[in-house]
Formats: structure tokens, sequence, C-alpha cells
């Protein structure tokens, strides 16, 4: 193969805005195909280099690795990446297209229009390339395809087949009597006994003859499984097995990472919440937060008000979760001191992750809710904070996303089950019924 050929079988990949502040290493990710930046991004990055929300750290990393990378060279000419399978890189410039100007047809007023351009003038300089956008903006990839540019979405991190996504429950059914006598008597029984090899992981079980349902888990160190009792936690029972799965690693020492995924109302906070609760002594603070995802894309600075006044609105549905709890102890008012005593002396702690930023969480149960809105890096970020004796849960939903450009196979919740699935530090479990009332089910199920 000459080298021309070789060449021309190398594709091109023109990265928008979107796919840095995605991933700020994206760039690097094209094995040996080549990537272009165009000038624009930079300019858009420019203006989001200063803040505390993850795009402003993906941003600012970027920079800082193009700098690095490039040191004393021009990057408006090709540039090798390191790395012995990697590609060129460089800056590109929004010169009028040959055949379509996204900015004649599409106006002026928007970065998107000059990015568009820039991947059309380079289809032009390399008509023997394949020159590709890469967006996490669906309506960009349209307007790119309107314009007879191929474009894609970013792949990396995204979790193919989301649908079979893993559960952390399997059901076990017509299983003999004399092992669910055997299960009963003794509280745990071999898994060669069911047929399970050795696995690293935890894993919940529901176990049935035509008689009886058991609800267990698979312990990983023991090659045991083990029943499962029923139990309340801060005056908090579950109402089906999921839930008591769910609790079970909430409360396990052994397991430091839990994700809980489910609908809305499936009880994910409210469990999570009330186990940290019960284990308060554990822990030398429980932090509970929530990404928040800005209004029409406004960050809330420009909401009236103190820093906690901006920020209680989004942070409602984590103190409405608390007040339930405390309502439960309506009969007891020195436990409802204790809650109230814990809040005011920072025991409990509510906040937005961009106040948490930076920190290393040590002997802290650190709930994180609405993970599905946080991406793959963010949660990373996360996790590697995590010092001694710390405990972190991430509950979500992935079909209910807010965040512009993630998507349930992209969010950093379904990346995490995917990924972390066969680590023994690990537990997951799917919540499908919902238990907020009948009204709100007939929500999820018929509408």
């Amino acid at each position: 193969m000459t080298k021309n050929s070789q060449v021309a079988g190398k594709k091109v990949f023109v990265l928008d805005t979107s796919v840095i502040l995605y991933d700020h290493n994206a760039f690097q990710n094209f094995q040996e195909h080549d990537v272009a930046i165009p000038i624009q991004v930079l300019e858009e990055l420019d203006n989001l280099k200063t803040g505390n929300e993850t795009r402003n750290f993906e941003a600012r990393s970027f920079i800082r690795l193009i700098n690095e990378i490039s040191k004393e060279h021009l990057i408006n000419q090709w540039l090798a990446l390191p790395g012995k399978a990697s590609g060129s890189f460089k800056i590109i410039m929004d010169d009028k297209p040959a055949l379509y100007d996204a900015k004649e047809i599409f106006g002026t007023g928007k970065f998107d229009h000059r990015i568009l351009n820039s991947a059309l003038s380079l289809q032009d300089q390399l008509p023997e390339r394949k020159v590709i956008l890469v967006s996490k903006d669906i309506c960009l990839r349209l307007k790119a395809k309107s314009l007879n540019l191929t474009a894609e979405d970013y792949e990396t991190g995204k979790v193919k087949n989301v649908e079979e996504l893993y559960s952390g429950k399997t059901a076990l059914t017509n299983v003999p009597t004399k092992i669910i006598s055997e299960l009963l008597k003794n509280k745990s029984i071999s898994a060669d006994k069911l047929g399970i090899t050795n696995s690293a992981n935890f894993h919940y079980y529901t176990i049935s003859d035509k008689n009886a349902l058991l609800k267990c888990f698979y312990n990983p160190g023991r090659h045991l499984f083990e029943l499962i009792p029923d139990q309340t936690v801060f005056r908090i029972t579950p109402k089906n097995p999921e839930q008591n799965f769910a609790l079970h690693a909430l409360l396990n020492p052994q397991i430091k990472l839990v994700t809980i995924q489910g609908n809305a109302g499936t009880g994910k906070t409210l469990i999570a919440l009330a186990s940290a609760l019960e284990q308060r002594k554990y822990y030398r603070q429980i932090f509970i937060t929530r990404p928040i995802v800005p209004l029409s894309n406004k960050d809330i600075g420009f909401l009236p008000g103190d820093v906690k006044s901006k920020i209680d609105p989004y942070m409602a549905p984590i103190w409405d979760n608390l007040r339930f709890i405390r309502e439960q102890f309506a009969d007891d008012h020195k436990s409802q001191a204790r809650i109230d005593e814990m809040v005011s002396s920072e025991k409990i702690v509510i906040a937005p992750l961009a106040f948490i930023r930076g920190r290393t969480f040590t002997k802290i149960f650190f709930i994180v809710d609405e993970a599905q809105n946080l991406t793959p890096h963010e949660i990373k970020t996360i996790i590697s904070r995590a010092g001694e004796d710390t405990k972190i849960v991430f509950a979500g939903d992935i079909y209910q996303i807010d965040t512009p450009y993630l998507d349930a196979e992209s969010n950093g919740l379904s990346y995490l089950i995917d990924k972390a699935k066969t680590h023994p530090l690990y537990a997951h479990i799917t919540l499908q019924k919902g238990e907020r009332s009948e009204l709100a089910n007939l929500a999820n199920d018929l509408l």
C-alpha cells in the first residue's frame, strides 16, 4: 500500500464543542484517524473556562491539554498526537465552502453554523478523505447531513443495548423444595447447589418453588446464597423484593459503591436516605446531592436571592424525602429533634455537586440523586474523590434525562452500571414497581 493510499484510508473527524464538554480527552480517542478542531470551538471554550460546573472543568482541561501537546508547534498545521496508533490534529478555520454556506442557509448568529462551514471547507480541501462531523447535538448533526456532510454522535462511553443493561437481580423459579427448606433452616446455602459458579460480584436473587419466594443475595467472599431478612430502617419499610435488595446493598459494609436505577416513585432516594440515617454513627457526615440542570441553559446565578435561595428549588426533592422520614416519627419528638439537629450541625449536608467539587470524602455516606444527568467523566471524578470508609450511592432514572447532549446510552449512570457490574465492591439494583401512589403508577405505565 502506498503512502497516499494509506492517507486516503484515514478519516478526518471534526469535533464540535459539545463533544469536548462531554469528554475533554475526546480528540485522542480516534485511533489512527485525524482530528480537526474548528477555531470557533476554542472561542466557545474560552467563554466557558470560568466556573465550577463540569463543563467549565472540561473546557479548562482541554485548553491545557492542547497547550501541552502543541508547545512550540503551530496548530493550524497537522500535528502528530502522542501514541503509536494516533493520527494528527489541527485547528481549522471557517472559510466559505464551495457548494453550501451554512451561515447563508441557517443564519450568521450561531457558532454552530461557523463550525459547519469549517467542516465543509475541510471537505472541499480533502476530496480524497472522508470528513465526518462529530457532535452530541442531534440538530447540528441533522443540519450537517442536509448539507451533504457525514455526521455522527461521539460513541466513546456509550452503552450498547441499554435495554439489556445489568439489572443486579435474577429470578430462580421451580427450585427444588429441599433447597428452599435448607435455605430457610440455615439462612444460607452453597451457590454450587443452585448451579452458580464462582463470581466476583454481589448479585440479588428471588428463589421460589410453588409455595415460597425467598429473597437472597450471592456473597462472593463466601460463595454462598444468603437469606435477606425483612427489615425496617428509620421506620421506612421496603414494599417489594427489589427495595429489599437495595436496602441490603445500602446497609452492607462490604459494598462501597451502590447504584439504584428506576422510574420516578420507586423509592430510590427515600431508601438511600433512610439507610444513611440508620448508619449515621458509622460516618462522619451524610452528603446528599444532585446535579443542577440550569433552567433554559442559564446558570443559577441569574436567579434572585442568596446562594441558599438559588439552590433550594433544585434540592427540594431531597428535602421532601427528609421531611417524609421525619414525619414517620410524629409520636417521637426526640427523634424529630435529632434529625433537625443533624441538619443544623451539618451532620447531614444537602448541596449541589458544584459546591463540593475538589473535596476528598473521608468516612462519608455520599448519595448522588438524579445521577443520570451526569457524564461518565463526572461519575469517575466523584468516585475518585472517595477516601477511607466512604460509601457512594448513585440513584437515578436513565430514561429521564434533563442534561443537553446526554441520553440513555451516554449518561454516566448507565456507563457506571455497565462498567462496574463485575467488581467485588459494587452492587446494583433496578427498581421497577412504583410505590408512590396508584395515580403515579398510572403516569409511568400509560402516559
